[in-house]
């Protein structure tokens, strides 16, 4: 059989064939883009160093063998392994920036980005927000993004796994805002201290039934950071238990629970949740004022 890195020579030969293979494969999209055209740009462009966009200019240059061999070789451990794109890369965009991943953190991709990008209004009104916690934060992608939007915050990045908090640390680095943004660890709210205007969750919320059934690439990820109990809800409660402490006056709590949001109604019928929707995807998101935790005696 002949070897596609002595036969494919252009960009555009390769977004043709890793296109191909990909269309014939089991692969399950959903770490970044949902499908084979936009995996496969993001698999050829950028193991070239290329832009994800207006990037026509380089489809007819041609590679070098060791860039080749490189593409096919992240194409191959893609398919067979099953392995989330973005580890392959070390990289995965929020909110139009780029993020430092590997397998010690999910893949970013919750729908709070969309919030962050039009500053978290209507609800935070013109409060520009002092404080801010991102809780669960793995990559640290959120708190991250956050400080980019309110450059005037003060953000914690909180976690229990020290792995996760090495990479949230590289991805502080590398957009600097060490001056502003700093992590702790933490079993949810057990060390943190002092109150914020705004506390950012997208913590482990999937159930078991969910769990056991995930296509292959989620077990890439870290269990720590995606299941929750039976429910799913096991987080979710300690985050309603002691939120209200470490929120100032009018301060918002949002938090992502995705599929077990129902259960998380359910459970807690006298709260007052805003359930939140977004244009580009994504649902299973709440926001609580610190009154209306208050009111229902959390």
């Amino acid at each position: 059989m002949a070897d596609p890195a002595n036969e494919l020579q252009t960009v555009r030969d390769y977004l043709r064939y890793v296109c191909s293979r990909f269309s014939e494969s089991t692969l399950f999209f959903g770490h970044g883009t949902d499908n084979v055209w936009d995996e496969a740009v993001q698999l050829v462009m950028r193991t070239l160093h290329l832009p994800l966009e207006n990037n026509t200019l380089f489809l007819d240059a041609r590679l070098t063998l060791t860039e080749r061999e490189l593409i096919l070789q992240r194409l191959s451990r893609r398919i067979d392994q099953r392995i989330p794109l973005a580890y392959l890369l070390g990289e995965a965009w929020f909110m139009g920036l780029p993020f430092y991943v590997d397998e010690r953190v999910l893949v970013p991709r919750s729908p709070l980005g969309e919030l962050l990008e039009s500053r978290l209004q209507p609800w935070l009104g013109e409060r520009e927000p002092g404080r801010i916690l991102d809780l669960c934060t793995g990559s640290g992608c959120i708190g991250i993004a956050a400080a980019m939007v309110f450059e005037e915050a003060i953000v914690d990045l909180s976690d229990l796994s020290p792995e996760a908090l090495e990479v949230a640390a590289v991805n502080i680095d590398t957009h600097g805002v060490s001056d502003r943004v700093s992590t702790v660890r933490s079993d949810v709210f057990d060390t943190i201290e002092g109150r914020y205007d705004v506390i950012l969750s997208n913590p482990p919320y999937v159930d078991a039934e969910d769990m056991a059934d995930m296509p292959a690439e989620f077990r890439h990820e870290p269990e720590l950071g995606l299941s929750a109990g039976d429910d799913g809800l096991e987080i979710a409660h300690r985050i309603l238990a002691q939120a209200r402490g470490h929120l100032n006056p009018g301060g918002l709590l949002i938090v992502e629970v995705g599929n077990s949001w129902v259960a998380l109604q359910e459970a807690y019928p006298d709260l007052p949740f805003t359930w939140l929707e977004f244009e580009n995807g994504g649902d299973g998101v709440f926001l609580l004022t610190a009154e209306d935790l208050e009111t229902a005696g959390l």
